[in-house]
């Protein structure tokens, strides 16, 4: 009989296909047109879960793109496990800067090149691959308990799920969540995530004239929308990147010494990083951190995009009626989204330029975690880690913001193991984004050995 990572072993090239199969359907949740291939995602994924084994598997309606659900739950006196994933998937745009086509998987290199191979579907897959292993390997059952629940709206605000977590919690009870949308340090270190910033996703709309206006006409008496958000945009963070909102830095909670000095050992060298993630002259932010702690443990404040106006070919000289800049905060621990956005908003009011009326408008927000290192199930999860890849797990944060595990510590009450498998140059959420396929399968068996280690 075969053991569950020798079972996935044999079955890899299948599990490859399989993911080829789901990674050429387009499901990208911010777009109409694509509705319907959300829900076939949703659709295909649900087939899968009943195919290898999992139970009670259905698609839970909501007023955006459905939750799919399925449990396994004969394991007494066992934990069980809350298995997360994403099965949306970004626009693909600019679509002339990728070499193969998004929605066509294409391997380079070692490498599964498509849109949503490693954010999230390629590794939310994993999971669904070494339970079919475990059901395998252990006559039809699992070691542990485990509930999956996967959504189709995380990249735009997860708030379907959100909604389920808090009015259904019953229906998630579990020990522990296990959450796969992180990345590893650097290429052969396992890596745990035990942090995230959060976020808040606000507009503002500024409005002028009643209508737009010809800038020769009116130019000098109409107030111009565009000009009056880069007079407020200016005035939000000083020329060394601190935020200047009154009282935005109040609750800061700063890493402790410990963990500090473990991001000092971290194989990270700043030029390279320069050079090769960002591509810029030089790297920008707020002075007398390093940064690990500016991209990891501070708030930060980033504008998106100014929609408005004339962007068209040519000239077209219009002073428009209405303008919008989409702003984002990075929020760290003991702060809230609440009062972020309270502070926030009470100060752009206050640098209304004279003629403007503005609106300031909360979009969606996720609050900032810490998951302590000594709980049973990070524990596992080390050893589990040290097995497959022979090395020691580092203990990282992450810069981005992941709702969903806010919403299981509040509403469910337990710990997420953050256990990623991408790297740092997968190009998530832009052109020619990949997968690398030895970490997609080593994946797979990180969580075999993770389940099998907690069933001892």
């Amino acid at each position: 009989m075969l053991t569950s990572a020798a079972y996935a072993r044999t079955h890899a090239a299948r599990f490859l296909e399989e993911l080829k199969a789901l990674l050429r359907i387009p499901s990208v949740s911010t777009l109409p047109e694509h509705k319907g291939d959300v829900r076939k995602a949703a659709e295909w994924l649900a087939a899968e879960l009943k195919r290898i084994g999992m139970e009670n598997v259905r698609l839970v309606e909501t007023a955006g793109h459905p939750l799919v659900y399925a449990d396994w739950l004969h394991a007494e006196g066992r934990p069980t496990a809350l298995c997360y994933g994403h099965y949306d998937v970004q626009p693909p745009d600019p679509l002339e800067e990728w070499i193969s086509p998004p929605f066509v998987p294409t391997e380079r290199n070692g490498n599964l090149y498509a849109r949503g191979a490693v954010d999230d579907k390629g590794q939310m897959y994993m999971h669904l691959k070494a339970l079919e292993s475990l059901f395998a390997a252990h006559q039809g059952r699992l070691p542990v308990n485990v509930r999956v629940i996967l959504e189709g709206e995380e990249e735009v605000g997860g708030e379907s799920i959100a909604k389920f977590i808090r009015e259904h919690p019953e229906q998630l009870k579990a020990d522990f969540a296990l959450v796969s949308d992180t990345e590893m340090f650097a290429p052969e270190l396992p890596t745990l995530c035990v942090g995230l910033r959060g976020m808040i996703y606000t507009e503002i709309e500024a409005r002028g004239a009643k209508t737009d206006l010809h800038s020769g006409m009116y130019g000098g008496a109409a107030p111009n929308p565009f000009v009056a958000l880069a007079q407020i945009i200016a005035q939000l963070k000083d020329k060394d990147g601190r935020i200047l909102i009154p009282g935005f830095y109040d609750r800061v909670k700063a890493p402790d010494a410990e963990e500090l000095k473990a991001w000092k050992r971290l194989p990270f060298d700043e030029e390279h990083y320069r050079k090769t993630e960002i591509g810029s002259l030089q790297l920008t932010g707020e002075s007398g951190y390093s940064v690990l702690e500016r991209t990891w443990a501070r708030p930060t404040l980033d504008v998106h995009g100014m929609p408005g106006g004339f962007t068209g070919a040519g000239a077209k000289t219009v002073i428009p009626a209405k303008a919008t800049a989409k702003i984002s905060m990075r929020l760290v621990p003991e702060m809230t989204p609440q009062e972020a956005f309270s502070q926030y908003k009470r100060y752009v009011e206050s640098l209304t330029p004279a003629g403007i009326e503005l609106d300031v408008r909360l979009i969606h927000a996720g609050d900032p975690i810490v998951v302590g290192t000594e709980n049973p199930y990070i524990q596992a999860a080390t050893r589990a880690l040290k097995q497959v890849w022979g090395t020691e797990a580092v203990f990282v944060r992450s810069g981005g913001s992941i709702p969903v595990v806010g919403d299981f510590e509040r509403h469910l009450k337990v710990p997420t193991v953050m256990m990623g498998f991408g790297l740092p140059d997968d190009n998530l959420h832009a052109p020619n984004e990949k997968f690398h396929l030895a970490n997609f399968y080593r994946g797979i068996e990180s969580i075999i050995t993770f389940f099998e280690e907690l069933a001892k």
